[in-house]
């Protein structure tokens, strides 16, 4: 048996699709520095993404620039759960929204809305 090394992935990207839609929400509030992605105790599997439009940063905030003029928010805390975290946009019907793919979610519930990790 031989022991294995993980390097945590630690940064937090979006798909073109998310930057575009980032960067015209912000356009509408140049008050606003970036996006802030983070969870909460939520649903069946445990934890729920949130996200939201920041003026400034928190204390434990740690900046993800994913684009020139768009950057993504993570406190110290949240980042646990949420590094590597490929932040993607799509639409289904009339319907658009944030869509998550977390290299550390061990489970997802049937719709969607909650992930948990070990």
């Amino acid at each position: 048996m031989t022991a294995e090394t993980v390097t945590p992935q630690t940064g937090v990207t979006m798909t073109e699709a998310a930057i575009d839609h980032s960067r015209e929400q912000l356009k509408k509030r140049p008050e606003m520095a970036g996006v802030r992605l983070g969870t909460k105790k939520s649903g069946c599997s445990g934890f729920k993404y949130t996200t939201s439009f920041v003026e400034q940063p928190g204390e434990d905030d740690i900046a993800f620039p994913v684009a020139d003029d768009v950057t993504v928010y993570v406190s110290s805390t949240d980042l646990t759960m949420v590094g590597g975290t490929e932040i993607g946009f799509i639409t289904q019907g009339v319907n658009s929204m944030f869509e998550f793919r977390n290299p550390n979610a061990t489970a997802e519930c049937g719709c969607g809305e909650s992930f948990a990790v070990n």
